[in-house]
């Protein structure tokens, strides 16, 4: 279970992988090329835009390590549908709202 799990950041993802997390509501980042994370970290701050509809597919975010260190990352929405999924928190809630809109059409 991935129960408080906002984000996942790592070097890549196999495609199902990440469409699962964006399917659960969970932000997929990507170090950039040659980037890893070097050291054990426990706590990221994601500056992501405050709006949703300001995000864009593979948007680059910074990224703020707990000592202050920050650097640039890959927000892995690849497509605007995955936004919509995250913005109702996962795939799940998503069918669920859009079903309800057309029980009360």
């Amino acid at each position: 279970m991935l129960l408080a799990v906002k984000a996942v950041i790592a070097k890549s993802f196999e495609r199902i992988h990440r469409s699962n997390l964006v399917d659960m509501g969970i932000i997929s980042l990507c170090f950039k090329p040659g980037e890893d994370a070097h050291t054990k970290i426990n706590r990221y701050t994601i500056h992501l835009p405050s709006k949703i509809h300001k995000i864009r597919p593979c948007q680059y975010v910074t990224i703020t390590i707990d000592t202050g260190k920050s650097f640039t990352g890959t927000a892995r929405f690849n497509t605007k549908v995955e936004l919509a999924y995250f913005n109702h928190g996962g795939i799940l809630p998503f069918v669920i709202r859009n079903l309800n809109k057309k029980k009360t059409i």
